[in-house]
């Protein structure tokens, strides 16, 4: 990790930094106009009906209709899985950590989880090491991962999925850079004078900056944060 004297923005009074304020404000305004749209196209979408999937859960098998839970809705999370390993993914360990008050969801008929190719024995012991909140899967014996872009070996993902009595729809899918509108940590980080510090990003010369991902929580971290240690 790089570092570097403090930088800071340059001085200027309010009447100049409140007009500077509100042309930044427009432009945040037509974003949030934008993701409005993109939300409105999104709920438009045609679905794709699935086949029957049995899963693994804390209490055996389960079948994906019945991960719903009784709601309609259903987000899976598709943490990636490294077999044989002691620390499982830092990103998706980082990324799901922050979920842990879900029952809002409730409300809206829907439901959050974690599905994962690890053996669900496994998988489920490496939540409590890192101390994770969220309901945890096994798709290690069944074709599901695989078939909506979560494959074994392959990267992480999150999909849309709805229920109609028993059958069960895949309505929107994504994965890379298009899980950061479901975190709270990059949008909060992105308001600060400094942001992420990636070398990516642009930012103003002389502004501190570290390699990506350094300044990330790794699986080491989050379990030393927020993990349970076995009684």
């Amino acid at each position: 990790m790089t570092t570097s004297p403090a930088p800071f923005p340059p001085v200027t009074d309010a009447e100049t930094w409140r007009r500077e304020l509100d042309q930044l404000r427009a432009r945040e305004k037509a974003a949030t106009r934008e993701l409005d749209a993109i939300a409105a196209q999104r709920r438009r979408l045609p679905m794709v009906e699935l086949p029957e999937y049995t899963l693994m859960s804390k209490d055996g098998p389960v079948r994906l209709v019945d991960v719903f839970a009784g709601r309609s809705q259903l987000i899976t999370y598709h943490h990636m899985w490294s077999p044989g390993s002691e620390w499982q993914c830092g990103g998706c360990t980082y990324f799901t950590s922050q979920f842990t008050r879900l029952d809002f969801l409730d409300r809206y008929d829907a439901r959050f989880v974690v599905v994962t190719q690890g053996p669900i024995d496994e998988a489920l012991a490496y939540r409590e090491k890192v101390g994770n909140e969220m309901e945890w899967y096994s798709t290690a014996d069944s074709s599901f991962g695989a078939d909506v872009d979560a494959p074994p070996g392959g990267g992480f993902a999150v999909n849309v999925l709805l229920r109609d009595g028993d059958r069960v729809f895949r309505t929107w899918h994504t994965t890379g850079r298009g899980t950061e509108q479901l975190s709270h940590t990059f949008a909060l980080v992105d308001l600060l004078p400094w942001g992420r510090q990636e070398p990516w990003q642009d930012s103003p010369a002389g502004w501190p900056r570290s390699e990506t991902y350094d300044r990330w929580l790794d699986s080491p971290d989050v379990a030393a944060l927020y993990g349970r240690t076995p009684s």
